[in-house]
């Protein structure tokens, strides 16, 4: 592994490439520490721990939204509001290319329909941007977040400069993700999201050794017994196997190619695999279930203004507590659901049969067109409730741990969720890039150290 290392700045295209990253991504992490003028920073941090410890719905926003700004909200940065209003308007396209002709069009065009819609979102997300900063800003001014002094005198400047600061945060950061997928290694957004996961590792490790016993003798003020963080680690180890594994699987179904005759010769015939990603959905039904589940809360926080001494209304307090039964189900429910829309939304079967019978080619047993888009489907059906259970397991590892061994959530996140699906996809990715620029340059990649690996590559694990 550490030849491979060496190797990678031997080569000087990607040595280029791997320093223009790391530097984009360092002058990211130093822009998150620049503040918003006029908020009150020592209150917003007490204000945000206070709220996240009670798991507020407040507090659930907030941890939410800081997987996309890279740390926790207990500061408001000017990238308070990370890559995310990039990302919805990227989402919102994406369904909109199934329901509108026009953009469905634009998406068959190849790389000049992709350049167009990609120009549409970045105009969306400017207006995404700002109207998100109105609702972040209003909260904090609700919250008496904001200095006395830009509150009395310049109250309307700080609006200007609260809103325009998080939208070119926001449009800076989308600048830095352009740039380093044209001139860096790996997809740029993906890593200003993995960069915000891994910096907040180190709070979590400190609050891990903080409450952790190391002594025989018993500790009233650590809740991690040795045991506990022995089974931390090795949960750790298992669940990013695990993540790899399956991010990796696919369904690989045979692929015939017709043969044909020009003159004495006989071309095609040649026999290949059509690889189906088990969890073909990635991290989206996550993130859309979490989305979901913050609405409940909001909407009985609100509700407690007015029925304060109703009994069915602190019961179901309780029940959508993170790690509560209701709570749980509810959100595996909506990972299937949204696993499977998805699936459908991303996953076209008649298009895929299509272009198979086009190209002269055809699964053995089937005869191209219909009946090929319909075992297409029925596969994936069956490989998505796959991909569904193992992100239903993964989203609910951290909350069963956190609350059945009473450890902080903080330190539990890393065991599953959006933040490892995501760390682990874009770790993946970079690291077939890497292994593609080294064997184009005849170096050996990284398993080619490993006993039994010599000239293998990263692949799918077949299933």
């Amino acid at each position: 592994m550490f030849k491979t290392l060496a190797n990678i700045f031997r080569v000087p295209e990607l040595r280029n490439k791997v320093l223009f990253t790391i530097f984009l991504l360092v002058v990211y992490r130093i822009g998150f520490h620049v503040p918003i003028p006029g908020v009150d920073q020592q209150a917003m941090e007490k204000a945000m721990t206070k709220e996240a410890e009670g798991s507020s719905a407040l507090g659930r926003v907030a941890s939410y939204m800081s997987l996309f700004s890279g740390g926790t909200f207990s500061q408001s940065s000017i990238f308070g509001l990370g890559i995310m209003p990039y990302i919805s308007a990227s989402i919102i396209f994406q369904l909109l290319g199934t329901v509108v002709p026009s953009l469905e069009k634009l998406q068959k065009e190849g790389e000049t329909g992709r350049r167009k819609i990609q120009e549409w979102t970045r105009y969306v997300t400017v207006p995404l941007c700002m109207v998100q900063a109105v609702f972040w800003l209003a909260t904090l001014h609700n919250m008496n977040m904001i200095q006395p002094v830009f509150e009395r005198e310049m109250s309307l400047s700080f609006w200007m400069m609260g809103v325009f600061s998080l939208t070119a945060g926001c449009i800076f950061l989308m600048w830095l993700g352009e740039q380093i997928d044209e001139y860096g290694l790996g997809n740029g957004i993906s890593l200003i999201i993995m960069a915000g996961i891994v910096a907040r590792m180190p709070n979590a490790i400190g609050t891990l050794l903080t409450q952790t016993s190391f002594s025989a003798t018993p500790d009233a003020t650590k809740t991690i017994s040795l045991g506990k963080l022995i089974f931390l680690l090795a949960s750790f180890v298992g669940v990013v196997a695990g993540s790899i594994q399956i991010t990796q699987a696919q369904r690989r179904i045979p692929i015939q190619q017709a043969k044909h005759t020009r003159g004495r010769r006989v071309y095609g015939g040649s026999r290949q695999y059509l690889p189906l990603r088990v969890n073909h959905g990635g991290v989206m039904p996550i993130i859309f279930a979490q989305s979901l589940m913050l609405f409940p809360l909001m909407l009985m926080g609100w509700a407690s203004g007015y029925f304060q001494n109703a009994g069915w209304l602190r019961f179901l307090n309780d029940q959508f507590s993170r790690g509560a039964f209701l709570y749980v189900l509810l959100e595996v429910m909506l990972i299937y659901f949204f696993a499977y829309f998805w699936t459908t939304v991303q996953f076209q079967p008649k298009e895929m049969a299509n272009q198979l019978r086009d190209y002269g080619s055809f699964i053995p047993g089937l005869r191209p067109g219909p009946r090929t888009a319909q075992y297409l489907e029925r596969v994936m059906i069956r490989i998505t409730y796959v991909g569904g259970a193992f992100l239903c397991v993964i989203a609910v590892i951290p909350t069963a741990i956190a609350h059945l061994l009473s450890i902080d959530w903080q330190v539990t996140a890393f065991l599953g969720g959006t933040g490892l699906l995501i760390a682990v996809s874009v770790a993946l990715d970079m690291v077939q890039r890497i292994e593609a620029n080294l064997m184009m340059r005849n170096y050996s990649g990284f398993l080619a150290d490993a006993p039994g690996a010599k000239g293998k590559r990263i692949k799918g694990r077949q299933y």
